[in-house]
Parts: structure tokens; C-alpha cells; sequence
């Protein structure tokens, strides 16, 4: 296969593409593209694939009209990778618990691919990494594991995943791309191939590094401001403000920029500034800034749960084997995911403290939350809670009356609603919010 001819032999159905990693980036991104050309979508596991292979997202994103008029081949089967010739990698690149990069799913995609690596491939990476990662890691994996020579005998680009979870506004077609290669033949090459499902446009990176440093860049930006907000809200709380009245009041000037304090959790913002940090300490440089906001960032929950208890206190309450409700366990609103969710962390601190603690959440599955934390989703809620806590502003939460919390509390209680949705509607209820 001529890299020349590549985009010409996608739309002619002579060869296919493959997307490696069917999470919820993966698998729209092969979905979009199976709808003008052949995908094979891959995964290492066989029960999700079978999943997909009824039109079931296991990610609970799409719906199964999304898998209509798709010519897609599921399959955990690696050697099916050989008809590709054009390779999409979108798997997790997650940190360990010392907080370093952990590239095991990456760099295992990586010897899938190269193991199957042909003459004239392409092969383009959407996960999240530092500056350098693609070339410096990769690379050499590929050129190992296949024979081949890389920009003689194929091509690499890189091209970060924007999606959101939970956002049906922001989705892949309506999300300008960057894209980026490790040659000008390769960009444009790229760049053709990606047009077919960046409605949106697609923006040309000058560099495969840069094209990685402007993808962790937004996620750290992200960090760093909430990280702002979060700080004053622990000032203003000490001075008997409300932070969300503040922001308010701050946001009618034209140029403030409406950042809000809560959890940072997920795959994404609480995870991709370490990935900077670490590789600016490669270079000798300690970020301070950056860093900073991970502490905060990081610390969070257990001031929420922290500020409870002390409310409960103030109450008269007794704190050990009293009830508290924390309403939502996922990273955030309206998704089903919970890696890297922050409300294990308030979890975790309330317990430390003696307190029995009861989770709901309309979208978390009890099994995984109960092998990833240590705590599963309560079946039953009781009406005797000494506290409550609304940690996750999911859509089924959003319009619930005080009536409604009073009925499954005690007459004394405190109302701890981390994202302020509930500010001005509590009026019984110690109402506490960041």
C-alpha cells in the first residue's frame, strides 16, 4: 500500500482502517468512520466485543441506533489488525498510584499494532501523553516488533482525543481535530483521512510534539483554574461567604472566566497534568504552579468530607455510627464512569471518622464501585440520615425539593451540596456548599 494512495484506497474500500481501544473514544471514532469506510474495531476484551457486536456500548455513551449502517468488524483478535492499513490508538493512559505516567495499556496497543504492521501503514495515536511519548516510546516499539523502518516503511501522527463524556453538544464532529505527522506527507495524509469525520475542520499541528503538548496543555489549564476556584473557596468559607456568590458577582465583568470549584476526578483533568510534570522533570525543570493545583485539586474530597463532620458537630451531633447519604459516585454528572472519582475520597474520610455511610447513584454499577473502592451502592435509603451529601449534580438529582431531603433525614441535620445547585432552596437544612 502506497501511503500516497491512502485516502483514496479508505474511500475505494481496497483496504480498511482499525481503531485500537473501544472506550468512549474509540468506539464513536470507529462508528463515524464506518459510515463511509471499512473499520475493524478492536479490543482486548472479548465480553465487551461481544457487547458491541449487539449494538451495546459498554460505556453507556451511544444508543444502538449509533451502530446503524456501520461496516465495522468487531474483534479482540489481534492478527485481524493485518488488514488495516491505517491505525487509530485510543486506549487509557492512566497513573499509578505513585502518581507517574502508566503506559502498560499504551505501550501494549502499541505491540498489537507492531506485531501486525505492514509496508505503507499509518499509524495514529489519540491517547493522552507528554510531549515526546509518540516518537521516543512508540516508535521503537513499532519498528522492532514489525521490521519495518519508520518514515521509510510507514508513517505515525498523533491526533488527541477531544471528546467529553456526558456532552452530546461537544462531539466528535462538531470538535475542530488536530493532527499532526512525522513527515509533511504524513500530515496531509492524515489530515485527509481525519476530514472524513471532523466536520468541524482539522488543524495542522507543525509537529507530532506539539500536537501532544496542546493536548495536555487544555486538560492542565482546566486543572490550574478549578484549582483557583477551589482555594477560594476554602478562603471564603472561613470567612462565612458563599464562594458561588462571589463568582456571581465577579462573572457580570466581560473578561472573568467562569471556572467553578468541585471534584476533579475522571481519566482526563485529574490525571494528565502528572504527565507534564513528570516530563518536565526529565528536563529539569519542578513545576510549581501545576503542582499546586494537583494538591488542591487532590484534597477536595476529604475537605468535604472534613467540613461535615465538623458542621455535624456544631449541631451536637454524634459523629460515631451516625448516617450520612452521599448522593452520586461517578467522576461526573449524567456518566457512567468512575475511575479517578474524587467522592471515594469524601467516602473514605467519613468512614475513617466512624461514620456509616450509605451511596446512591443512578448510573454507577455496585460491582465495580465495589471492586475499585471497597463500598457498593445502597440498595435502600433510610429516613434517619444525621447529614447529606449531593456530590454529583446528575440530571436526576437537579430538581428535588427540601421536602424530599427532610422525609429521609433527622430533624437536625446538615446539607452538604458540593456544586451549589441547591443555593437559596434550603431553608431547614444546614445547608453548606464550596
Amino acid at each position: 500500500m502506497s501511503e500516497k494512495n491512502i485516502y483514496e484506497a479508505l474511500l475505494a474500500k481496497d483496504t480498511c482502517l482499525s481503531v485500537i481501544g473501544l472506550g468512549y473514544v474509540g468506539l464513536p471514532i470507529a462508528l463515524e468512520y464506518a459510515k463511509s469506510i471499512k473499520v475493524i474495531g478492536f479490543d482486548i476484551k472479548p465480553e465487551r466485543v461481544e457487547l458491541m457486536k449487539k449494538h451495546i456500548d459498554p460505556s453507556n455513551e451511544l444508543e444502538a441506533s449509533d451502530f446503524a449502517n456501520s461496516d465495522i468488524m468487531f474483534t479482540s483478535n489481534e492478527e485481524d489488525l493485518k488488514k488495516a492499513s491505517f491505525h487509530i490508538v485510543a486506549v487509557p493512559t492512566p497513573i499509578d498510584k505513585h502518581c507517574l505516567p502508566d503506559l502498560t495499556p499504551l505501550l501494549s496497543a502499541t505491540r498489537s499494532v507492531g506485531r501486525n504492521l505492514k509496508k505503507g501503514d499509518y499509524v495514529v495515536y489519540e491517547s493522552t501523553v507528554y510531549p515526546g511519548c509518540t516518537e521516543e516510546d512508540c516508535v521503537p516499539i513499532l519498528e522492532e516488533l514489525s521490521g519495518l523502518k519508520f518514515n521509510v516503511d510507514f508513517k505515525v501522527g498523533f491526533s488527541p482525543e477531544r471528546i467529553n463524556p456526558g456532552d452530546k453538544e461537544h462531539s466528535l464532529q462538531t470538535i475542530t481535530k488536530i493532527v499532526s505527522g512525522s513527515c509533511p506527507e504524513a500530515l496531509e495524509n492524515i489530515a485527509n483521512v481525519y476530514s472524513l469525520v471532523a466536520k468541524a475542520g482539522v488543524f495542522k499541528a507543525s509537529c507530532i510534539k506539539v500536537a501532544e503538548a496542546a493536548k495536555i496543555i487544555e486538560n492542565t489549564q482546566r486543572d490550574v483554574n478549578i484549582a483557583l476556584m477551589n482555594e477560594l473557596s476554602l478562603i471564603f468559607n472561613k470567612m462565612g461567604i458563599n464562594t458561588f456568590e462571589v463568582l456571581e458577582a465577579a462573572g457580570t465583568k466581560w473578561n472573568f472566566l467562569k471556572f467553578f470549584p468541585g471534584l476533579v476526578g475522571g481519566h482526563c483533568i485529574g490525571v494528565d497534568p502528572y504527565y507534564l510534570t513528570f516530563k518536565a522533570k526529565e528536563y529539569g525543570h519542578y513545576p510549581q504552579i501545576i503542582e499546586s493545583g494537583r494538591s488542591i485539586n487532590d484534597h477536595m474530597g476529604a475537605y468535604v468530607a472534613e467540613t461535615t463532620v465538623k458542621k455535624m458537630i456544631s449541631l451536637g451531633l454524634h459523629i460515631k455510627d451516625s448516617h450520612v447519604l452521599v448522593m452520586g459516585a461517578t467522576f461526573k454528572e449524567n456518566v457512567s464512569d468512575i475511575r479517578n472519582s474524587k467522592v471515594a475520597d469524601i467516602i473514605h474520610e467519613l468512614q475513617s471518622y466512624g461514620v456509616i455511610v450509605d451511596v446512591i447513584d443512578p448510573y454507577a454499577d455496585s460491582d465495580d464501585l465495589k471492586h475499585e473502592y471497597g463500598f457498593a451502592l445502597t440498595k435502600d435509603v433510610r429516613n434517619d440520615y444525621d447529614a447529606v451529601i449531593l456530590a454529583v449534580n446528575h440530571k436526576d438529582y437537579a430538581n428535588l425539593s427540601e421536602e424530599y431531603f427532610q422525609k429521609i433525614t433527622k430533624a437536625n441535620v446538615v446539607f452538604f451540596d458540593v456544586k451549589g445547585i441547591y443555593r437559596g432552596k434550603i431553608k431547614q437544612m444546614t445547608y453548606v456548599s464550596l
